[in-house]
């Protein structure tokens, strides 16, 4: 049996998924089942509650209401019954009410609304892959709890190696509009024009079945997108690999968060009750990282999707601040300006 603390652990993001043979993770049955009986639980934390700000408002009593896009596994998608929102991001969530003594609401919506739904109070918090950005840090509280990695992935007998820039040039990549990841493409491809390489042949889809109908066809030599998700599709179907990864913050690190409306006076709650489930979760160290064990549950039946990723102790995002995950501490811009050091971005993760 899955525990709550193992289920913890095996967060959607997982890198490990690339790695994983495809016949290895095929055997494993996934639960698509509207009842979760894995779904990971907390037990009350009555410190978070206690950091509850006096006037904060959740849209009803006695509920935590969050918003997700259900778009891909393992983030989150629709049950068995096609009404029921499950995946790994439904789990935070879960782990939050709880955690709050509260019961769970996901609320369906479009990646391009959730902004509008938290600003005007249709949503407690969105929980959906939300990267921190310090564009966002103006109109959002963040509660951090996952590295953002992004991934490009080519069809399989693809030869491709994508570790920089100028890797990109000439290729025909697909990715989403309106994401992080097409900002830090357009920006790749803006330094290559300059520095006189080829233009990327940037295509965008709409439907995942095109998209990667383009992919195996030969149409696109990459996709580049959250690399969970890819990561998750590639150990399904054995049909791309991982072709380079970096941080979805590039050049710096970026993570990902439970995203609440600024001042709303939840993030400190939710950021105490995602470092309790964090610093007891099995193999959790200091420096950010879940180290795998091995299950004592001989039937390879597992939750939907709940893939071992790293995970480094939450924080409240603030503008100019910056996450080590050596040190699980945020250091904040205003110190290096105490110090007039400039400011010094992070070395992009490359595979």
């Amino acid at each position: 049996m899955i525990t709550r603390r193992d289920s913890l652990s095996l967060l959607a993001g997982a890198a490990s998924a690339a790695i994983l043979p495809a016949r290895a993770f095929a055997q494993q049955t996934i639960d698509l089942s509207p009842e979760q009986p894995g779904r990971p639980r907390a037990q009350i934390d009555e410190e978070a509650i206690k950091l509850i700000a006096k006037d904060a408002k959740f849209v009803k009593d006695g509920v935590f209401t969050i918003a997700n896009t259900a778009g891909r596994l393992p983030f989150g998608s629709y049950a068995s019954d096609t009404r029921t929102i499950i995946g790994s991001e439904p789990d935070i969530g879960q782990l939050v009410a709880d955690a709050l003594g509260r019961k769970l609401e996901v609320v369906p919506t479009a990646w391009a609304d959730w902004p509008l739904g938290v600003t005007s109070g249709k949503y407690d918090a969105v929980i959906s892959n939300v990267t921190v950005t310090e564009q966002r840090k103006e109109k959002f509280d963040f509660s951090t709890y996952r590295k953002d990695l992004l991934g490009f992935y080519v069809k399989k007998d693809n030869e491709i190696v994508i570790r920089e820039p100028r890797d990109v040039a000439g290729l025909k990549v697909i990715v989403s509009s309106g994401t992080n990841q097409e900002q830090i493409l357009l920006r790749w491809n803006e330094a290559n024009i300059k520095a006189g390489l080829k233009p990327v042949e940037i295509q965008y889809y709409d439907d995942d079945v095109v998209l990667y109908l383009a992919l195996e066809s030969g149409r696109a030599d990459a996709y580049l997108g959250p690399n969970a998700l890819l990561s998750f599709k590639a150990a399904q179907e054995g049909k791309t690999r991982l072709a380079g990864n970096f941080s979805g913050g590039w050049p710096i690190l970026a993570e990902i968060a439970v995203t609440t409306r600024k001042g709303a006076g939840l993030a400190d709650a939710i950021t105490q009750a995602l470092n309790t489930q964090i610093r007891t979760t099995p193999g959790h160290s200091r420096a950010g990282t879940s180290r795998p064990r091995p299950s004592r549950n001989r039937a390879p039946t597992r939750p939907a999707c709940r893939r071992r990723e790293h995970l480094a102790l939450a924080h409240i995002a603030r503008t100019g601040d910056h996450h080590d995950p050596a040190t699980d501490a945020p250091v904040a811009a205003r110190r290096r300006a105490q110090r007039r050091e400039p400011a010094r971005p992070r070395p992009a993760i490359a595979l």
